[in-house]
């Protein structure tokens, strides 16, 4: 999250330090041991100060974050890197912690067979005798030695880069990358007839909420079809499963929900659904967030003091009803919703949303002014509710190619502080929820995009070019 908002504050000022921390950060974590090198997505956290040796558990909520925080990247610099692991962690996600009805997993343990880091961990000799006489560069590259980095092992982990290796073994970069490539295919296939690390199949409202929102988001900025399918499954798989007479639930397992849903599990999937539909134009999901919201805002929220509380009114009696502001491993439910109603408040034109945030934002003003490393996503939220947020509503008679590029010139432009209204046919409806594509056209037929800031909007425009001028600050 201290990562977010850097890229935020680098939008602001386009300050050069800014942007080079979070890159320095990003590669630096995906580089070392912390990050599965064959598998692809984040263990839990570093325990030494070069990112080597990890504990090995696996966390959906990590790799959640930090799915999205590399999609942000990518979409800055369009960085391949950047791009690869994003990639690769939603790939693990899909893979090995996404149920058959759509529900993500909440973790994937540390040990197997009674050792922590076993199925991760491997020898020189076992690589050399996998890979033959490319297992010497294989070993350089990932720095795998005979000694071993931990406990007479090796976690795969890269020290050098490509260009510096491949000189080191008298080979051309290229020759050095399909060595790579295939050395993983070979390595990873050979791990996975090993016994896997445990899974904890708890499927919780909060945590599947931050994941829907990095797949829907990756589903528009890496184009990706089958990221779109499985953030409708999962989204669909929540609103079947863990809500009860109106109400959220906090847990799913073996066929079972329970358990009355905190204010996270509603601030994480309203967040979740509204990236739904900014990327794939479906009302439902901005109906069912909106509808999501009234009920936190009824629950929730204190009515004499502001802010929300970390329980509802449909828990039990407690002595003292606490809130939660500060931004640990995951965000607070009060920082997640303060980001969510102000982008709301801008796709319904409802500007309660809006009053409910700022007091939740001036609540946390001393605390965030002494300790400003805890609340990093608060300040995610006040960097959009202090910008002129983008307002972006492409329309369309139908699908069409048209279409396609201009939604695509949006998702692949870097705007932390906007709202997408998108429209396929049906304006009337849409128009009516969506105050923001009101009066708003095909001209002519053509598919045509609006950029709008507090819904006053530029000259309508019909191809990517005219757009990404209108979407590009003019300091850039």
């Amino acid at each position: 999250m201290t990562l977010e908002f850097l890229l935020h504050m680098y939008y602001r000022r386009n300050s050069a330090d800014t942007l080079n921390m979070v890159e320095h950060t990003c590669r630096r974590m995906a580089e070392g041991g912390m990050y599965d090198q064959l598998g692809g997505g984040f263990h839990r956290y570093s325990v030494d100060a070069i990112w080597l040796v990890p504990h090995f558990e696996k966390m959906l909520y990590d790799n959640a974050l930090l799915a999205r925080l590399y999609l942000h990247w990518y979409q800055l610099t369009k960085s391949d890197f950047a791009r690869r692991i994003a990639e690769e962690t939603l790939d693990y996600v899909a893979r090995e912690m996404t149920g058959p009805s759509g529900g993500f997993f909440s973790t994937q343990d540390a040990d197997s067979e009674g050792e922590e880091g076993k199925f991760f961990v491997w020898t020189k000799q076992d690589v050399r005798a996998a890979l033959g006489e490319d297992g010497e560069v294989f070993c350089d590259y990932f720095n795998i030695t005979e000694r071993g980095n931990f406990e007479g092992h090796n976690i795969l982990n890269i020290r050098h880069s490509a260009e510096d290796v491949a000189a080191r073994n008298g080979i051309d970069v290229e020759r050095l990358r399909l060595i790579i490539e295939n050395g993983r295919k070979k390595l990873f296939a050979i791990r996975e007839t090993r016994v896997k690390p445990a899974r904890d199949e708890k499927i919780l409202t909060a945590w599947n909420g931050l994941m829907l929102a990095s797949f829907a988001e990756a589903s528009a900025i890496l184009e990706r079809d089958d990221y779109r399918e499985i953030a409708e499954a999962n989204a669909r798989f929540l609103l079947t499963n863990l809500e009860k007479d109106g109400l959220l639930l906090r847990t799913y397992k073996d066929d079972q929900a329970k358990l009355n849903g905190y204010l996270e599990d509603y601030a994480c999937l309203i967040e979740g659904l509204i990236s739904l539909y900014e990327a794939t134009g479906t009302l439902e999901w901005l109906e069912n967030a909106t509808r999501f919201t009234e009920t936190m805002i009824e629950q929730f929220w204190d009515e004499e003091e502001g802010g929300f509380f970390f329980t509802g009114k449909s828990h039990e009696t407690l002595i003292v009803r606490s809130k939660d502001f500060m931004d640990n491993a995951t965000p607070s439910g009060n920082s997640v919703a303060a980001f969510a109603l102000l982008k709301l408040g801008l796709l319904t034109g409802k500007e309660n949303y809006q009053r409910h945030a700022t007091t939740i934002l001036r609540l946390l003003a001393d605390q965030i002014r002494r300790y400003p490393s805890a609340f990093s996503w608060a300040l995610c939220a006040l960097d959009f509710y202090l910008s002129k947020p983008k307002e972006v509503a492409v329309v369309a008679d139908s699908a069409s190619a048209d279409f396609t590029e201009l939604t695509r010139t949006v998702w692949q432009t870097y705007l932390p502080n906007r709202v997408i209204a998108l429209s396929v046919g049906d304006h009337a409806q849409a128009s009516k929820f969506v105050p923001l594509l009101a009066g708003k056209e095909a001209l002519g037929g053509q598919t045509t995009a609006f950029v709008c800031e507090a819904y006053t909007c530029q000259a309508p425009v019909q191809t990517p070019e005219e757009l990404q001028k209108q979407l590009t600050p003019s300091t850039r």
